[in-house]
């Protein structure tokens, strides 16, 4: 991979803070946009800003087809089978939130099992405790262990117990915390011998891992655009298509409707209309679109490639730090190879993740620290707060050892 090349495209990269050259290591929050993307967005709001769908004017056709295109650049991207399985949303949150809702209101009743894993974003946690209480079912937790792993005995316990299985199992494909890649393959395989459809937040899996819902056989995958260099307010929820077909709407009003009237009611659009209710976001999609294609022109295995090489070397070095722990370590766990991505939060002793990210800003160099929206995994762990490095397709070696160095001179000023 041709890191220098890549680097130019992302405009972002070359300003300075502090004085200092930016070394963006936020990226498991959000990543910053090529200039593909930038290009997009500028020209859709110069020169194509019409409303989708509702007119026959030159703006309007125009800014549909770019709509259009980018739902299939999606579907192609994730091999989904037709674009009626990609419904368009605000992001991972909303997508999760639309199943939660959609889903639960046309399968789930009272006393129904809902399973999630104890390594979630809260956006993976608070939909299905709303809809818990919205519905009487009940969630329950498959814990995982302490090096971050999920023992696949424990979740044929749950699947196994008398009575109904379970409606629903959410997991994620790579926990925001831990970078470690599940072995969603072998889950889904496990959860669908129980008769059990399996959901995924793929918001961190989406950029570090090829992903083919055909081929993991999986019934609903959730991710962000603002994550895959695209657009902030753009997202995904991939669902097989018999689901959707089933699904009640999540919300009503214009472009979700096929037919409205006041004594004979509502009919819906066909999908995946029926979930995109109001005014769409046809130029962040359209910049979602861009952000897909600038991803497949690269070679996913260089990039995967290069982003184990960053992995292995960012691991060796946090561990040679007095004091630090990073939390999820590679490894093989109950028969599964648990890799690792470039996405490492860690703690270290006496000197707190706040304190730490403020002198490293002063570097120029950009982490995050705090409960990073999962705070059950980080109190399993006896921690209220972390720092977090992720690393996106634009960073290098130098700016690895740079934070290393610049993450020991911080410690040495705190201790």
């Amino acid at each position: 991979m041709n890191i220098s090349q890549i680097r130019e495209q992302f405009p972002a990269l070359q300003q300075t803070v502090y004085g200092k050259p930016l070394v963006y290591l936020d990226n498991g929050a959000t990543a910053q946009k090529p200039k593909q993307v930038l290009d997009v967005l500028q020209s859709m709001h110069q020169n194509f800003n019409g409303n989708v769908h509702r007119a026959v004017h030159y703006l309007s056709m125009q800014s549909t087809e770019q709509y259009d295109n980018a739902r299939e650049a999606v579907r192609r991207f994730i091999n989904a089978k037709s674009t009626n399985e990609v419904v368009f949303t605000s992001g991972t949150t909303a997508s999760l939130n639309l199943l939660a809702y959609s889903f639960g209101q046309t399968y789930v009743k009272p006393n129904d099992r809902i399973v999630i894993t104890d390594t979630e974003h809260h956006s993976n946690i608070v939909p299905w405790q709303m809809l818990c209480q919205r519905t009487g079912a009940i969630l329950e937790i498959w814990e995982s262990d302490d090096s971050g792993a999920l023992d696949p005995a424990k979740l044929e316990r749950i699947l196994d117990r008398p009575g109904p299985v379970p409606k629903l199992l959410s997991l994620p494909h790579i926990s925001n915390v831990l970078g470690l890649v599940n072995p969603l393959k072998e889950i889904i395989e496990v959860a669908h011998h129980y008769g059990v459809p399996v959901a995924v937040d793929g918001a961190q899996g989406i950029v570090h891992k090829q992903v083919d819902v055909q081929e993991l056989d999986v019934d609903f995958y959730v991710f962000s655009g603002h994550k895959l260099y695209g657009p902030t307010g753009t997202g995904i929820l991939y669902g097989k298509e018999h689901f959707l077909e089933e699904m009640v709407p999540w919300q009503g009003g214009g472009d979700m409707i096929a037919t409205v009237s006041l004594k004979k009611g509502t009919t819906y659009a066909d999908l995946p209309l029926k979930f995109e209710a109001g005014t769409a976001n046809f130029i962040g999609m359209a910049g979602l679109g861009a952000a897909v294609e600038f991803m497949e022109a690269q070679d996913a295995q260089a990039l995967e490639a290069y982003e184990a090489g960053i992995t292995q070397k960012a691991l060796l070095a946090l561990q040679n730090i007095d004091g630090c722990r990073v939390y999820g370590l590679p490894g093989t766990y109950y028969g599964q190879t648990y890799e690792k991505t470039p996405l490492f939060s860690f703690s270290t002793e006496g000197a707190h993740p706040t304190d730490i990210a403020l002198l490293l800003d002063r570097m120029g160099i950009a982490v995050r620290s705090g409960q990073l929206c999962a705070e059950p995994l980080l109190e399993r762990y006896g921690q209220s707060a972390v720092l977090r490095a992720s690393f996106g397709i634009y960073n290098t070696e130098e700016e690895l050892d740079y934070f290393i160095t610049s993450l020991q001179k911080a410690l040495s000023m705190l201790r």
